[in-house]
C-alpha cells in the first residue's frame, strides 16, 4: 500500500481544494493511504468535503508568507507520517514539498493546474523542476506548457483533467419570457479573471443603445483583494444591474442562472466553467487555457479573445438578443461534459498517473540499486 501526503497550500474555497476528494476517491481505490496537509487555513470552505469524504487531513494554523515555520511544521508531518511519496498542489507547497522529500529522499508528485505564475514562482518551478519526479497537469494546454516554461521532459509530465462531471448535478431552469436574463460568473475577484473586462463590455452594450429583450441581472460570486476597486469601477459606470455577492455555493448559484461569463486573462482548465456547463449553461468564455477546446464556439457558447470588451460585449449582444436559444446550447454543453468529463474517464486519467509514477518509482529505484551494488572488483558500480 503506497502511502501519499497530499500538500496544498490551503483549504479555502473553490480552486485547489476543490477537486482533493474527487483525487484521493481514485487514489484510495488503487489501494493507496491518502492524507491531506494543509500549509494554512484561509477560509476553510473546503474543508468540509475534504472531512465528508472520509479523509484524513491536518490544516496549520499559520500564515501564507511563514515559509521556513510551515516547512518546519511539513518536516514534522512527514516525519509523523512516514509517507512513501508526496503530492503537492500550487507553487508554495509545491517548493515546500519539495524540500523536504529532498531531506528524507521522499519522491514528490506536483500538480501545475493554472496557467498564470508570478514571474518569481516560475523561476523557482524551473531551477526546480527535476525534484518532482512526476508534473502532472489538469489539461492538454497545462501540460504543454509545463513542459515549455519549466523545461520538463514529456515522460515527467501526465495529464489529468481536474473536473469529474456529475449526472447528479442540478440543472439550470430555462429562461422564460417575462424574466430577467440572469447571467452568472465565478471566481477569486483577481486581475487575472477579468471582471474588469467585463464590466467595460457591459458598460458597451449598454451606451452602444442596444436594447436587450428583457431585463438583465449580472452576479458574480467570489472574495478577493480587489472587490472595493471593481465595486467601485461598476459604481462610476453606473452598472445597477452587476452584483458582487460573495462567496457562494457554486452548484446552487449555476442552477439560478441562464448564462454564464467567464472573462479570464488566463486559466488552466478553469472548473468553474466546466461547472457552468456541466449545469446546462451555455458560456462566454476568453481564449485561454482548455476554455477554447471544451466549449464549440456558437454551439455550447461564445469564445473570444482575452482582454477585449468590444468583442465580448458583441457575443453577449449576440446570445441575449434571443434569449430562447440559451437553454438548448446549455443542454449541448451539459451532454458534452458528461460525455467528455463523465466518472469513467476521471478515474481512467488517474490510473493512468498513478501508473506513471509506480514505473518512475521503480525505476529510480533499480537505477538506485545498481550504482551501489558491488562490480566485479567488489567495488560499487
Amino acid at each position: 500500500m503506497m502511502r501519499i501526503a497530499y500538500v496544498i497550500n490551503s483549504l479555502e474555497g473553490g480552486g485547489a481544494s476543490a477537486p482533493v476528494p474527487a483525487v484521493v476517491r481514485v487514489l484510495q481505490a488503487q489501494g493507496c493511504h491518502v492524507e491531506v496537509v494543509a500549509l494554512t487555513p484561509r477560509d476553510l470552505r473546503g474543508l468540509p468535503a475534504v472531512r465528508d469524504a472520509g479523509i484524513p487531513v491536518t490544516v496549520r494554523e499559520g500564515g501564507q508568507r511563514d515559509h521556513l515555520t510551515a516547512l518546519r511544521w511539513l518536516d514534522h508531518q512527514m516525519l509523523r507520517m512516514q509517507p512513501d511519496l508526496i503530492w503537492t498542489s500550487l507553487t508554495r507547497a509545491t517548493l515546500i514539498g519539495q524540500i523536504v522529500g529532498q531531506l528524507h529522499d521522499i519522491d514528490v508528485v506536483s500538480w501545475q493546474h493554472a496557467a498564470y505564475l508570478k514571474p518569481a514562482n516560475l523561476l523557482l518551478l524551473k531551477a526546480r523542476q527535476r525534484r518532482s519526479l512526476l508534473w502532472l497537469a489538469d489539461s492538454n494546454n497545462v501540460a504543454s506548457l509545463t513542459h515549455r516554461r519549466l523545461g520538463v521532459s514529456h515522460e515527467r509530465i501526465a495529464t489529468w483533467p481536474l473536473f469529474e462531471a456529475d449526472d447528479r448535478a442540478p440543472c439550470a431552469t430555462p429562461w422564460r419570457p417575462g424574466e430577467p436574463i440572469r447571467i452568472g460568473s465565478l471566481g477569486r475577484l483577481h486581475h487575472v479573471k477579468g471582471y474588469d473586462v467585463l464590466i467595460a463590455a457591459l458598460a458597451r452594450l449598454r451606451d452602444s443603445g442596444w436594447a436587450a429583450p428583457a431585463p438583465i441581472e449580472v452576479s458574480i460570486a467570489g472574495d478577493g483583494d480587489l472587490h472595493e476597486r471593481l465595486t467601485a469601477m461598476a459604481a462610476r459606470e453606473r452598472l445597477f444591474n452587476l452584483r458582487f455577492v460573495g462567496f457562494c455555493e457554486p452548484r446552487a448559484f449555476l442552477a439560478r442562472q441562464h448564462l454564464y461569463l467567464q472573462p479570464s486573462r488566463s486559466e488552466g482548465l478553469c472548473i468553474a466553467a466546466h461547472e457552468a456547463m456541466q449545469a446546462g449553461l451555455p458560456v462566454v468564455a476568453s481564449a485561454v487555457g482548455e476554455l477554447p477546446y471544451s466549449i464549440c464556439d456558437g454551439l455550447t457558447g461564445r469564445i473570444v479573445p482575452p482582454g477585449n470588451s468590444q468583442a465580448l460585449a458583441s457575443a453577449l449582444a449576440d446570445l441575449l438578443a434571443q434569449p430562447e436559444r440559451l437553454a438548448p446550447m446549455g443542454r449541448t454543453a451539459r451532454c458534452n461534459m458528461l460525455k467528455t468529463f463523465g466518472g469513467g474517464a476521471f478515474a481512467r486519467s488517474g490510473v493512468r498517473a498513478l501508473d506513471r509514477i509506480k514505473a518512475l518509482r521503480a525505476a529510480r529505484s533499480h537505477a538506485a540499486s545498481r550504482s551501489t551494488s558491488p562490480a566485479p572488483n567488489g567495488r560499487p558500480a
